[in-house]
């Protein structure tokens, strides 16, 4: 029988703890025995009070925050809610994107695109949804490219950073849902993690910051 796998906790506290997902693994459990084991069923094992306070796609590596109390769960999903925490992440896009110091927005409603759930897609009727990003570096060998990108989502909406890179023509590579066969074939995961979060703690009232950084680099 396989031992099961211990997290090692970013920040550990009696109120909250900042873990860090791997790529692959769900946040919380989907439908089947073979989706029980997730990133909440992992941290339950070893801190029985851990609740989920938000998600990562299963695709996303990365920062999650867990409460461990049912006051303190739903303080910091307030927090998250009324974009109260900081959130950034890093991604490795198809082609080449204009490198600047300053900041970009992409400012682009999305919706439930029903007959293919579970995807999303932009739409004028959608929930307003604003990302800002700001390339770092591109990369240009024959007739391929790529670029390393910050992201910083303004609001939460599902695949809300993948759909939104989609819709200005820079999909994120390895993307299974998202990209064609091409941009799927470019990586062996999907290029996309949670490298910061920054909030005020609800019990010490302490200004956190967390970082985290990615197993993927820049290469077309």
């Amino acid at each position: 029988m396989t031992a099961p796998l211990l997290l090692h906790p970013i920040h550990e506290d009696a109120h909250l703890l900042v873990l860090e997902k791997p790529a692959g693994l769900l946040c919380v459990p989907g439908r089947g025995d073979d989706k029980q084991d997730c990133l909440s069923a992992r941290a339950m094992r070893q801190w029985p009070d851990a609740l989920i306070v938000h998600r990562l796609d299963m695709a996303t590596s990365g920062l999650v925050v867990m409460a461990r109390s049912l006051d303190m769960q739903r303080t910091l999903s307030a927090a998250f809610a009324d974009r109260q925490v900081h959130k950034r992440y890093e991604a490795i896009v198809d082609g080449a994107m204009p490198v600047r110091e300053d900041w970009s927005v992409i400012d682009a409603p999305l919706m439930a695109d029903w007959p293919r759930r579970p995807l999303q897609k932009t739409d004028p009727a959608g929930k307003p949804s604003l990302t800002r990003w700001r390339a770092l570096a591109s990369s240009v060998q024959g007739e391929l490219s790529a670029t390393h990108v910050l992201l910083e989502p303004e609001t939460g909406r599902t695949h809300q950073l993948r759909v939104h890179l989609l819709s200005i023509g820079h999909p994120i590579l390895g993307d299974a849902l998202y990209g064609d066969a091409a941009v799927q074939a470019r990586a062996p995961r999907l290029l996309l993690h949670a490298s910061e979060l920054a909030f005020v703690h609800p019990a010490t009232h302490q200004s956190l910051r967390f970082e985290s950084k990615s197993d993927f680099a820049l290469s077309p």
